[in-house]
């Protein structure tokens, strides 16, 4: 796990910039490569072969091919002996050397051979190429800038600013950062940064004199996709199918020469892991946790506590209070673009507790969008049973009867609007009203729906409405079932920019490696053959997996309800949080700001008190963005902040 830099000319001073950019994400060691068409950068976190010769930027025997790459490549020791019988000579026992030389022997189709999380970028000086890669699921990043003949990239948008070109909010982005708390692929924040999509590769053709027509070229191919192909087999036979892809996924993500540990939440996913974990592993493994110490919040650490006795692992509880908050500089710094996910507070705390205890670290991200884990897909599904064939009288009365309800009563039945008040209710009657899956999908799933957006923006043009209620039925609205369409949508899009890029950004910011069991491409696609019906069945939800972990995991965890994480960012808006935030969108700023209507921001704070956890999660967003704004856009600066939480108000 490192940090990867680049471009298409000659300059030391400059990749060396790019490199302490990123520094935090490979502490061990700093590696160059420069010659007349390349510049190679690379920041080493070491894991495997912790000797010199794993160095990076990593080159053939003949030294006209180099690479410089992020992430672990699992299968790599048979893919070295396969490739030995080939022919080809090998200097170190690295999963990187791999790539150089199944690059010299498959070519742009090595990609498919690699199970791992992984971007490179593999430079081949006789054809003159930069080739760059990102894994199928996309669990490790990669961004590219490519614009007047310049080609360069990064694991990271702070590196690829050391090039100075201008830093102008992209207008689009930030209408899906409002919907989906994170950016969508392949666009960033910033105008003409891109983020390569998972499963995909680039070619970028530097200045050929054999063919012209490519001289400064950039294309980009899609080598891996995912479709859902039910195979409408029994229980079992999917069941133990998926058992023994786990327990070798499990397997292949203990490779390292460096210790590992767990992150527990308590449930059916960190479960999985630990308990096939315990079957391989001799010592004591080091499980984490991380909890509130709110009374009346609930958190995951007595069901992570159970686990850890059961397994009697090295446990550490890390309790995250009111001000923790005051992390958010360096949280914000450190994410590049804004994502505004509250669980990267308690995710950043678990980095770096972790760090000092261990290097490389399993977690369970991902099971919920291969088995079906969120409380979306039970809330579509109920619509499409029960009240899309209604008429509209009938939706109505269930409205009407819904807002006469004690709403003590009407959580215990309706988890969706538990906590939210009067605009929970004003999205569930948008729910209730239409049939349009994207326009559901949307008021279940956005921090700002669309009608929310054309209040808050000045802009109203950003709101492209139908374009992203398209996007959605692009997905919802096809052959198939309704749920393992919602999966494809959230795997295909929502996964890698959210998701995993919280889990990255977070455990590199300490130096930590992350790996994600669920996210084996092999685990995924067999997922996609299970039949619906066989990961939500009834209320149960990723029914399979629990079947298929019957008898390894202990039967107090199998039989636990998934339960949303939530982070209690509603306590810490009612302290001095609140404050901060009414200081920073005060009228005077927001008009200068020019982007959020004050009128809306009246209103985020006056319906606080009745609807705690919906604003709080508005004014979230509203107030990641703004920091990254002044930190990225407004300043001239973009170094690591050094600025308090407070500073950032005026």
């Amino acid at each position: 796990m490192c940090g990867i830099n680049g471009f298409n000319w000659e300059d030391n001073d400059l990749i060396l910039s790019m490199n302490k950019a990123i520094s935090h994400r490979g502490p061990d060691q700093d590696g160059i490569f420069v010659d007349r068409r390349i510049s190679l950068g690379h920041q080493r976190l070491s894991i495997i072969d912790l000797s010199d010769a794993g160095s990076q930027p990593m080159h053939n025997e003949l030294g006209n091919v180099w690479v410089v790459f992020n992430g672990e490549i699992y299968n790599y020791q048979s893919l070295r002996d396969d490739l030995k019988t080939k022919g080809h000579k090998f200097y170190s026992n690295t999963d990187t050397e791999v790539i150089v030389h199944a690059y010299e022997e498959y070519g742009f189709d090595c990609v498919k051979r690699f199970n791992g999380m992984f971007a490179f970028a593999l430079y081949d000086m006789i054809k003159k190429i930069i080739f760059v890669a990102r894994d199928r699921l996309g669990v490790k990043p990669l961004y590219y800038y490519c614009k007047d003949s310049k080609f360069i990239f990064s694991s990271e948008i702070k590196a690829i600013l050391q090039h100075g070109m201008p830093r102008i909010i992209n207008p689009s982005a930030l209408h899906d950062y409002l919907s989906f708390r994170a950016v969508s692929i392949p666009d960033t924040m910033f105008m003409d940064i891109k983020k390569l999509e998972p499963g995909c590769y680039g070619v970028f053709y530097n200045h050929d004199s054999v063919n012209k027509a490519k001289s400064f070229k950039f294309f980009i191919e899609r080598y891996w996709d995912l479709s859902m192909k039910p195979e409408f087999k029994d229980e079992l036979h999917h069941a133990e199918n998926v058992r023994e892809i786990m327990k070798d996924s499990v397997k292949m993500r203990l490779m390292s020469d460096v210790p590992l540990g767990v992150w527990l939440s308590g449930g059916i996913d960190s479960g999985t892991v630990i308990s096939l974990m315990d079957e391989l592993v001799d010592d004591p493994i080091s499980t984490f946790t991380v909890g509130f110490g709110i009374e009346e919040h609930k958190d995951e650490i007595a069901k992570a506590r159970f686990l850890a006795d059961y397994y009697r692992t090295n446990h550490h509880e890390i309790i995250v209070k009111e001000d923790a908050a005051s992390i958010l500089p360096a949280l914000v710094w450190h994410m590049d673009e804004p994502m505004c996910d509250p669980t990267s507070v308690p995710t950043y705390f678990l980095s770096k507790h972790t760090k000092k205890n261990c290097t490389v670290v399993l977690t369970g991200e991902g099971s919920d969008e291969i088995f079906g884990g969120y409380v979306q897909y039970k809330i579509l599904g109920m619509h499409q049973k029960y009240i899309r064939n209604k008429s509209m009288m009938f939706r109505k009365l269930i409205f009407n009867t819904a807002k006469i309800t004690p709403v003590s009563v009407l959580n215990k039945f309706f988890k969706y609007t538990e906590g939210l008040g009067k605009e929970g209710f004003n999205r569930f009657s948008k729910f209730i009203m239409t049939n349009d899956y994207g326009e559901q999908y949307l008021d279940i799933v956005s921090i700002f729906n669309e009608d929310e957006k054309m209040e808050l923006l000045t802009d109203k043009n950003i709101v492209e409405r139908q374009q992203l209620v398209s996007r959605m039925n692009n997905f919802l609205v096809r052959e198939g079932d309704l749920l393992n369409k919602m999966l494809l949508l959230e795997t295909k899009t929502l996964l890698a920019e959210n998701l995993l890029m919280k889990v990255d950004k977070n455990t590199m910011a300490f130096g930590v490696e992350a790996r994600v069991p669920f996210l084996d491409y092999r685990l995924v696609e067999y997922a996609a053959k299970i039949p619906a019906s066989m990961k939500l069945k009834g209320k149960t939800e990723k029914y399979i997996l629990r079947k298929a972990m019957k008898g390894i995991v202990p039967d107090y965890t199998l039989g636990l309800k998934k339960e949303r994480f939530f982070v209690p960012i509603h306590f810490w808006f009612q302290g001095e949080l609140m404050e901060i935030a009414k200081q920073m969108f005060s009228e005077q700023n927001v008009k200068k700001l020019g982007i959020f209507d004050y009128k809306y921001m009246q209103r985020l704070f006056s319906g606080f008190n009745d609807s705690k956890i919906f604003y709080s999660r508005q004014l979230w967003s509203l107030l990641i963005f703004e920091m990254w704004r002044k930190m990225y856009i407004e300043s001239d600066d973009i170094s690591y902040p050094k600025k308090k939480l407070g500073d950032y108000v005026s």
